[in-house]
């Protein structure tokens, strides 16, 4: 049964509104005795993987993976942090009847591999994901197109768990808590240690329970039908090609931007410093933190240096970014020492000059409403703004309400049920009683079973 028919035992209510709705626990019980403490999984049962690179290898695991059956469990590893792109530096894949295959996909490509081969051997199979929108891209941009998705992290929030982490999702459905110690790592470092390998196998080693477990709950609680309007939109979206939240403006996103907003000549300084690290890192493929940190761009566009001796007292500008974390990350940080090295400080005092002497004309100032970090809003967050405007405020805070009371009735968390943005899309409009919300709803990207659980009550709501 639809969870959309039925309303499920109501819970204690949600405390005083607030700036967005508070979330609702679905009071999932955990599978396991939740008076014993987790096993901890140290590697997979059926050992740690190789690195497949060679065509050959590749060629096998397809072979494996088409004669085995039944759900792909799927994982990506990048190298955030290190270098400049996003791309996959490592696949992981599971499938009951062929273990566990690790792939090169940088390797394999420049070997000339057909993707396509891989999507032959999987078919229709469900790919299990945790958190599929940050690997789907990947997959896509590879040639690799799943028909149909599980995931895990989607299922936990529809379920209302408080931690929704692969970690988290495994201990309270399987009691088991797995051994994860390399995930900031620089995956496109060759050859992979042994315990990286491990830690990446780790990912995929449980999810085929996991979903069979998770499809349960969510049968259960009426929420299967939702799971999969779900998925099927995540799957879209990770596929599409289209980048997601790509930010206007992309130099505004530097953080702490916005304590330059009424400093024009700042934020020229703060662009120029930001365009010429984006360029720098790009050709170089080294993550632009590495090269000059956002708090050095905000000191140096607060202080303005205008001669060698104002610039050489911006100590960060004359020095190379030096991370330290105590761990073995300060030794794969110290590998990109030096690119560090060719990049030179008047690189940065030549921006910062440019920056200078631009014309008034030709200063950049901060978007209305400071929303700077916030490409996709259409209604402002802040509620100061929202205190000039009351009778919008008003309209928020009874469409929050309703909202909420849903989420008890259908232990689901409020922001799952409605993305808060879209409401506050909604209230912030002119004439929000004319509108059909239906419509409007579905415009901004709401799913046929949210526009059927809220759409009634919220056009009653703004009247």
């Amino acid at each position: 049964m639809e969870a959309s028919r039925s309303t499920p035992a109501r819970t204690s209510r949600h405390g005083p509104d607030s700036s967005d709705p508070p979330s609702t626990s679905t009071r999932t019980q955990p599978l396991t005795d939740p008076r014993q403490e987790p096993r901890l999984q140290t590697e997979p049962r059926g050992g740690v993987p190789d690195v497949t690179d060679t065509i050959a290898g590749y060629h096998r695991a397809c072979e494996a993976l088409a004669s085995a059956s039944g759900s792909l469990a799927a994982d990506a590893e990048r190298a955030s942090g290190f270098r400049y792109g996003h791309e996959d530096w490592l696949i992981q894949f599971k499938r009951e009847g062929a273990g566990i295959f690790l792939l090169d996909p940088v390797a394999l490509t420049r070997a000339g591999v057909d993707w396509n081969q891989f999507n032959g051997a999987v078919g229709d199979a469900t790919w299990i994901l945790h958190d599929a929108m940050m690997d789907l891209p990947g997959f896509a941009d590879l040639g690799l197109r799943p028909r149909r998705l599980f995931d895990t992290e989607m299922a936990a929030r529809l379920l209302g768990l408080h931690r929704f982490g692969l970690a988290a999702v495994t201990e309270h459905y399987l009691g088991i808590t797995l051994a994860k110690e390399h995930s900031a790592a620089d995956w496109s470092y060759r050859p992979l240690p042994r315990d990286w390998r491990n830690y990446a196998a780790l990912d995929v080693e449980l999810l085929i329970e996991l979903e069979r477990l998770m499809r349960a709950d969510l049968e259960r609680h009426g929420k299967t039908g939702w799971a999969e309007e779900e998925f099927s939109h995540i799957l879209a979206e990770g596929t599409s090609g289209v980048p997601r939240h790509e930010h206007p403006v992309p130099w505004l996103r530097i953080s702490h931007i916005t304590r330059l907003a009424r400093d024009r000549r700042g934020l020229a300084v703060a662009r120029a410093l930001w365009t010429r690290r984006d360029e720098l890192a790009r050709s170089y493929d080294i993550a632009p933190t590495l090269l000059l940190s956002d708090a050095s761009i905000i000191e140096a566009a607060e202080r303005k240096p205008r001669n060698a001796r104002e610039f050489r007292a911006v100590r960060s500008l004359n020095e190379r970014v030096r991370i330290h974390t105590g761990g073995e990350q300060d030794k794969m940080f110290e590998r990109y020492a030096p690119i560090q090295r060719a990049v030179k400080p008047s690189v940065w005092k030549t921006a910062i000059q440019e920056a200078l002497a631009l014309p008034p004309r030709d200063l950049p100032s901060m978007p209305a409403g400071g929303c700077a970090n916030d490409a996709e809003a259409n209604a402002p967050r802040a509620m100061r703004l929202w205190d000039r405007r009351p009778e919008r405020r008003e309209r928020l805070q009874r469409v929050r309400r309703v909202i909420n009371q849903i989420a008890e009735d259908t232990r689901t968390p409020a922001e799952v049920i409605i993305k808060p943005q879209i409401i506050r899309n909604l209230c912030w409009t002119d004439d929000p009683a004319g509108r059909d919300v239906d419509a409007f709803l579905r415009e901004q990207g709401a799913r046929d079973w949210q526009v059927a659980l809220i759409a009634a009550s919220v056009s009653r709501a703004i009247l």
